[in-house]
């Protein structure tokens, strides 16, 4: 009988645990020790960039802006196409322009830096910084400029996506010095203290048709540039060459041969030998498609750029300590293209845009820390398309106003600091492992884990490249070495009951339309949200257990502070 009593009292006391923090059988089990300690967790996913610079400061970019600098507790260093590209400022796919510089009748350079200005003053206003990309060609100094803007997604314009603005300039010493004045407008306007916290680099994908050049002419086109910036800014960082992915063998060479002229070669600007190298980019993209009827991603080949790309620049002794930018980090390779034009962009609405963006930067952790390569970010090239449809299927953070749930992982990183720490798995799998055979079996339920001296971070994700219906996952976290006794636990989820306005909308009936009731809505709903109340509980000598179901593409993280 007093047996009996013990097992009702028992029950009773675990009726009382909340349900998504009761122990589960089977499943996955994670280990987690707060005090084993690998290294400081650099902010890598502060980063963002897009092609056109002028949605900056137009209604939803700086709302946008505004939430992504909220997001993080570091400064988030942004990225942009066409800042120095001719034009009125208008915007549309894939173009911007500021019209920094123009020729008089004489063919005396005009500098004019309003435009630019204000987009600069968008990211700085909001404690930002400038990832700032020296490109494209102005008109007046390109050598062939006509047609110069191009007709991408406009009907009624067939000029190709590579015109004039990719084109060498006529005169080298005239694009240096444009360079060189406007990194001195720059600190004019925000002070050197400010513009040396900045990155500077030099063009975009010159290994394609982004630059209509040589790759002799390209490294021509970054000495003179790295003079100009040098001598405005002697202390100031300067990199190159964001190259494509160096998993292709011609983009690997591309960059490999750029190094080389930076290290080797005789300067073209300066006639001495060598090129100055503070820091040193390229771009790593997967590549989803149609398969069956369903999106298939391809994580694995983007995870095997990032693995050739580090290696590539850590087989260079005199480089192997820069810090590398990942200047493009993507599932694939075109922000602009709709799901309607490209089905396989069906991923970027749900969850597993977001359920990929959490593997992916984890996993660049892991790379980095294979070839003990200095990653300081991984750019989401990802930003928004100002009045378009609704959830129109462009790889953007936000619709309209509107978060995705692809945001919410940048919130998630965002709340995980101090330094890495260790997770052992019941399941492990590798960067390796995924490499070499994707994620089309098993799906790939992985963890990543901060620690401070008041809180530990536990980001748990459930990928698979398949977009297919499957079964939640039982998930067990084990922490030890908590440093008190009384915690509060808040768990935060990403799924499609959670933190998902894309699923709000649907359940809307799809509307363009929205009324102002269900914008509001709207815009709730693409917040990061809680998945039960936060609680307290007691660390029994510095251990807990946690438990919870984890579904398909969903991402969960537990944050426990005290």
């Amino acid at each position: 009988m007093k047996r009996d009593k013990t097992i009702l009292l028992l029950l009773s006391f675990l009726s009382l645990i909340p349900k998504a923090y009761s122990q589960v059988d089977g499943g996955i089990l994670f280990n987690i020790d707060a005090k084993a300690r690998i290294e400081y967790m650099k902010p890598i996913s502060a980063w963002v960039g897009y092609d056109e610079p002028n949605y900056t400061y137009m209604k939803d970019g700086a709302k946008l802006l505004t939430e992504l600098s909220e997001a993080s507790p570091v400064p988030v260093n942004v990225r942009a196409h066409n800042l120095l590209t001719s034009g009125d400022g208008s915007a549309s796919f894939k173009w911007g322009s500021t019209n920094v510089y123009t020729e008089d009748e004489k063919g005396n350079p005009v500098y004019y830096w309003e435009i630019v200005d204000k987009i600069f003053d968008t990211y700085v206003q909001r404690g930002m910084k400038p990832l700032v990309e020296i490109g494209f060609m102005p008109e007046d100094l390109a050598v062939d400029a006509q047609p110069y803007r191009h007709g991408y997604g406009d009907p009624n314009n067939r000029t190709p996506l590579f015109s004039g603005w990719t084109h060498t300039p006529k005169n080298y010493e005239k694009w240096g010095e444009l360079v060189y004045q406007w990194v001195k407008h720059c600190i004019e306007r925000y002070g050197e203290a400010e513009v040396l916290s900045w990155y500077w680099e030099v063009w975009n994908e010159p290994d394609i048709g982004y630059w209509n050049g040589t790759h002799e002419e390209y490294c021509m086109l970054y000495d003179y540039a790295a003079a100009g910036f040098k001598r405005a800014l002697p202390g100031g960082m300067i990199g190159g060459p964001e190259t494509t992915d160096p998993g292709g063998e011609r983009a690997n060479e591309y960059l490999r041969k750029f190094l080389d002229h930076c290290r080797d070669e005789i300067n073209y600007a300066t006639g001495e030998k060598g090129s100055p190298l503070d820091f040193i980019t390229f771009h790593a993209k997967g590549s989803p498609s149609i398969v069956d009827g369903h999106v298939r991603m391809n994580i694995g080949r983007q995870l095997r750029n990032i693995d050739m790309g580090f290696e590539a620049v850590t087989s260079y002794p005199e480089y192997k300590d820069l810090p590398i930018i990942i200047g493009e980090s993507d599932p694939e390779g075109c922000a602009a293209c709709s799901v309607e034009t490209n089905p396989q962009n069906a991923y970027r609405n749900g969850t597993m845009y977001s359920s990929y963006s959490a593997n992916t930067w984890a996993r660049t952790y892991e790379l980095a820390r294979k070839y003990n390569a200095n990653i300081a970010g991984a750019v989401a090239w990802a930003f928004e398309f100002e009045d378009q449809k609704w959830f129109a299927g462009f790889r953007d953070l936000a619709t309209n106003g509107v978060d995705k749930p692809v945001l919410n992982i940048f919130r998630m990183y965002g709340m995980m600091e101090g330094d890495l720490v260790t997770v052992k798995s019941s399941r492990p799998v590798s960067a390796d492992d995924i490499i070499a055979n994707g994620v089309h079996d098993d799906p790939d339920i992985s963890a990543i884990a901060s620690a401070s001296d008041r809180s530990v971070a536990i980001m748990v994700w459930n990928y698979h490249d398949d977009e297919l219906p499957a079964s939640p996952t039982d998930i067990t976290l084990n922490i030890s070495n908590i440093d008190a006794e009384r915690v509060l636990i808040s768990h935060y989820r990403i799924d499609d009951k959670f933190s998902n306005s894309y699923e709000t909308w649907k359940s809307m009936g799809s509307p363009q339309n929205p009324t102002p009731e269900q914008y509001r809505e709207l815009e709730a709903s693409g917040h990061l949200k809680l998945y039960t109340s936060p609680v307290w509980r007691t660390a029994d000598h510095g251990k807990m257990s946690l438990g919870f179901q984890l579904p398909r593409q969903g991402v969960s993280l537990v944050k426990i502070s005290w």
